[in-house]
């Protein structure tokens, strides 16, 4: 399709159990209708017919996709979305990246690459342009993720780009990543349904370039976004990273401790990137065609779990606040060292930290409650948390259940282990408390992948003067559509949410980028109109997997109980519930949640086209 500027125009179908590759075209109309990323991603699991199928299952489709941005001059532009069925929820989920596999992946000449089948044994499918080779990979079966990519750059070489599973994938834990220069397609489980395809590692490289509707504004226009990346609106990343907010949380009572149990720590000083950096030499790293700089590097120190020693040399790990919550304060544990290289063993075996340090805390209460019969699993035992990690890799004894995450763990502990699970529609709830930061809890209970702050933002709310963060209500709904509309248009586009705050008139700026790209006079309310599509397409296929209403909720933990340390921060489940009706009003949906059949059949019209 030549008069595309920003796409190809279609997106590669390959069937890993036999290398067959199929270009499948879409029409410029589908295109900007979902722009690319989660919200093409999507549209083409409703196309591939992925809500029918078993997550896990060779059917199943998995997408990484692409955008109108990647391979053009702007900054953080380089990213890629993974959108599939949840192994960890059965609902959709869509996981973002950054790297140079989404640049590498893009000049293959596809906008997308949807991978159904499975491979008969553990393989590599390397696709260079559009012709797809399968080759075999056992010599890389329990592999890291990391030595599994150095050694296919090597083998392959370093003009190819892999997205690559570790050990966890290739076991089917339920919150496996997939792994690319360091950086992680975390959440959702992603890597166990490329680990259920017997695929170790995709490996992308191509020739074919996108050309731009007006290269000279477009590279005008980057190189302003360039400078203003560099401002006051992204200062607090540079300088400390993703976990500069780690004391703020803690002085608001909002940083979740003891599995959701208190909203402060006392060890959080010991745990912050000020501390940190203060004793430990750090380094700082950017994404590809970023200008921002957030990557905080840190010296990890030789740790063990107490079963063996541990004779590995010192290595290093990126510092995340999500990181930091899930393996410290959630677990009660305040030693950085401990936290530090659970991080790193995350990364080595290809484990979500949040879901991992989630499942874990939850695991630490069954234990204190004895629920569960594992004497050794304590709060504020960091080799404890080392050693789990472990068997959650190699799938041993209690590893086994944690693999599956904290919700099924739960229903198979029962006695009411439910009701303090940490988790919405089975996804593991991040590092904002619900009870201290209520227009949140709303964003988590309605969200589509489950409780995400990245896929909701609600949390901006609750720090202005728009909402009480105490004292939810119906007004709060408007507030969490708009944050959640901005965030599916930045993760269709794709670009980085810390430019969000960098921008002074999001949707005019976004759309003379988009003009700039693609050549169509898109306005801003265009922009606002796929937003909403976008969401709503989230909700179909979630309707299509099974979704009711009463899984749009919290934990009865959120709803019953106020914080231990901060008897103020109170949720009920009737001003949940009046708020989630809000939301789904402002929608345009039912109150309980169903989209209308309008919606339904206009969905489905570009799904079927």
């Amino acid at each position: 399709m030549p008069s595309l500027h920003g796409y190809h125009g279609g997106y590669l179908r390959i069937d890993v159990s036999n290398g067959r590759v199929e270009f499948v075209q879409l029409s410029a109309a589908v295109l900007r209708r979902y722009l690319g990323g989660v919200g093409l991603g999507v549209h083409l699991m409703l196309r591939e017919r992925a809500a029918e199928c078993e997550a896990l299952s060779a059917a199943a489709p998995l997408a990484f996709v692409f955008s109108p941005l990647v391979g053009g001059p702007l900054t953080t532009s380089a990213k890629f979305a993974v959108v599939h069925k949840s192994p960890l929820t059965d609902r959709l989920n869509d996981s973002l990246a950054s790297s140079g596999f989404a640049i590498s992946g893009k000049k293959t000449g596809a906008d997308a690459l949807v991978l159904h089948g499975a491979a008969a044994s553990l393989s590599v499918l390397v696709l260079d342009g559009r012709r797809a080779v399968l080759e075999p990979a056992t010599e890389l079966a329990g592999v890291s993720a990391r030595e599994a990519e150095a050694a296919l750059l090597k083998k392959y070489g370093r003009d190819f780009s892999a997205a690559v599973i570790g050990p966890a994938g290739e076991r089917g834990v339920r919150y496996a990543t997939i792994s690319h220069s360091g950086r992680h397609a975390g959440r959702g489980g992603a890597g166990a349904v490329l680990g259920a395809k017997n695929i170790k590692a995709v490996l992308v490289r191509g020739e074919r370039r996108c050309t731009w509707s007006n290269p000279s504004s477009l590279t005008a226009l980057a190189k302003e976004l360039s400078v203003k990346s560099w401002g006051p609106a992204t200062a607090k990343y540079r300088e400390l990273g993703t976990a500069s907010n780690l004391l703020a949380f803690n002085r608001l009572g909002a940083l979740p401790t003891r599995n959701f149990q208190a909203g402060s720590f006392a060890g959080a000083v010991d745990l912050s990137p000020e501390t940190l950096e203060a004793d430990r030499k750090k380094t700082r790293q950017s994404c590809v065609a970023c200008t921002i700089g957030c990557e905080h590097i840190y010296p990890v120190k030789a740790q063990n779990s107490g079963d063996a020693p541990n004779d590995k040399p010192n290595d290093t790990v990126r510092l995340e606040y999500e990181n930091l919550f899930a393996l410290g304060p959630l677990c009660g544990v305040r030693d950085a060292d401990s936290v530090l290289a659970a991080s790193r063993l995350c990364d080595e075996l290809g484990i979500d930290t949040v879901s991992a340090g989630g499942t874990i805390a939850f695991a630490m209460e069954c234990v204190e409650r004895q629920l569960l019969d594992a004497p050794w699993l304590r709060f504020g035992d960091g080799s404890a948390v080392l050693k789990a990690l472990e068997l959650i890799g190699r799938r041993e004894g209690l590893g086994d259940q944690l693999a599956a995450g904290s919700r099924r763990l739960a229903e198979r502990i029962g006695q009411g282990a439910l009701e303090f699970a940490p988790q919405v529609k089975g996804l593991e709830i991040p590092g904002y408390e619900p009870r201290a930061l209520q227009t949140m809890a709303l964003g988590f209970a309605v969200g589509s992948r489950g409780a995400d702050h990245n896929r909701s933002g609600a949390y901006e709310a609750d720090f202005s003067e728009q909402a009480d963060r105490r004292a939810l209500s119906p007004k709060s709904a408007p507030l969490a559509v708009e944050t959640e509309d901005r965030a599916a248009l930045i993760d269709s586009l794709i670009l980085c949410k810390f430019l969000r705050g960098v921008f002074t008139d999001f949707h005019s700026e976004i759309a003379h980028i988009l003009q700039n790209t693609t050549g169509w006079e898109i306005s801003p309310d265009e922009l606002r109109e796929t937003a909403r599509r976008i969401v709503s397409a989230k909700k179909l296929f979630n309707q299509q997997a099974g979704w009711s209403p009463s899984e749009d909720t919290l934990p009865q933990r959120f709803l019953q109980t106020p914080l231990s340390d901060d008897p103020r921060a109170s949720l009920s489940a009737s001003s949940l519930q009046a708020a989630i009706v809000a939301y789904n009003q402002t929608r345009g949906w039912s109150p309980e949640g169903w989209l209308p059949r309008r919606a339904v059949d206009e969905i489905m019209a570009d799904a079927n086209e």
